[in-house]
């Protein structure tokens, strides 16, 4: 036990090292702010669709029938879900730990509502469950609909009206879409060697890109939050994101699949911490920048021991090697 638990946090610190790179690069001003909008829309829109078309495409046991999208289903459900239990909580007993205004309350269900779903989960999924990483892939499809009509909603009062098109024409959704139509219909072996290639080489950039990233953003926000606002925040934040919402999904992942991948893509998303990328939409709707800060960094440290306590405690729960 004591062996697992240091070889899941090795490989936790390894993606959470990758983060300190982006931030010691930020620091040390190598990494500029100005850059920060196109290398985002880049990862968003070259890199991880690239990645996604590659995976899929090259996946053999992926059927293109409709079961291939219930991951992202249980997805979009699994961010609904958190994100409204958090605002919820927030709305509730925020007021107890410092989450007062409308502000507050909305930003904190959109942070602690959604988990690193991408940067931090693919390379876990990489290193402990291989077999499951097209699950995840489709899985995350969902959890960015949600993103774009839930968490949308949340941050901005705005809803699917406002965000149908970025949906719909979302990049790593029209990257999915294809790859599973042209499996569908047998066309793969009809893809171009070179353009086979070079998806798989700008994949394989895409995780680390963003993991480089996040960490230059979060080391920009250190210092604007004082400690009390902090500690407050952090003990309503830790039990909603760190403790309720994993034991939600392991319940989901309980009695909503008998697939053993998808099970593995729950479980790891059960054990992540908040997402980042809500960070920029609070910043973008103008909301309380102070508490998706707190949210995000506090979870992400904690998760570099709660991730492989969790991944230990799930996979016991879930009955998987």
């Amino acid at each position: 036990m004591l062996d697992r638990w240091f070889d899941t946090a090795s490989a936790v610190a390894g993606v959470f090292l990758v983060m300190g790179v982006g931030g010691l690069a930020r620091h040390l001003q190598w990494f500029s702010k100005e850059v920060d909008r196109s290398l985002a829309s880049f990862t968003s829109y070259v890199l991880m669709p690239c990645l996604f078309f590659n995976r899929i495409i090259n996946d053999a046991s992926l059927s293109a029938h409709l079961d291939t999208w219930y991951p992202a289903a249980l997805g979009y459900l699994c961010t609904l879900l958190g994100v409204g239990i958090a605002w919820g909580t927030a709305r509730t007993i925020g007021s107890r730990f410092g989450i007062e205004s409308d502000s507050e309350q909305r930003t904190f269900g959109l942070t602690a509502g959604i988990h690193n779903y991408g940067y931090i989960a693919l390379p876990l999924a990489e290193v402990f469950y291989p077999a499951c990483v097209v699950s995840l892939m489709i899985h995350n499809v969902g959890v960015d609909l949600a993103l774009w009509s839930v968490g949308l909603y949340t941050i901005s009062g705005k809803g699917l009206k406002q965000s149908w098109k970025r949906i719909v024409f979302s990049p790593p959704l029209l990257a999915v879409v294809l790859a599973v139509l042209i499996k569908r219909f047998d066309g793969v072996d009809w893809i171009p060697g070179p353009l086979e290639h070079a998806t798989a080489k700008l994949g394989l950039c895409s995780v680390p890109m963003g993991l480089v990233l996040s960490g230059a953003i979060l080391y920009d926000y250190f210092g604007i939050c004082s400690w009390e606002k902090a500690r407050r925040v952090l003990s309503l934040a830790i039990p909603v994101r760190m403790m309720i919402l994993p034991l939600t999904i392991l319940a989901i992942a309980t009695w909503s699949t008998s697939s053993e991948p998808l099970k593995q893509v729950l479980l790891i998303q059960a054990a992540m911490p908040a997402a980042t990328f809500p960070i920029v939409m609070t910043r973008l709707y103008e909301q309380d920048v102070q508490t998706a800060w707190v949210v995000v960094v506090g979870t992400s440290l904690l998760s570099l021991l709660t991730i492989p306590l969790w991944m230990i405690f799930g996979a016991a729960w879930l009955g998987l090697a």
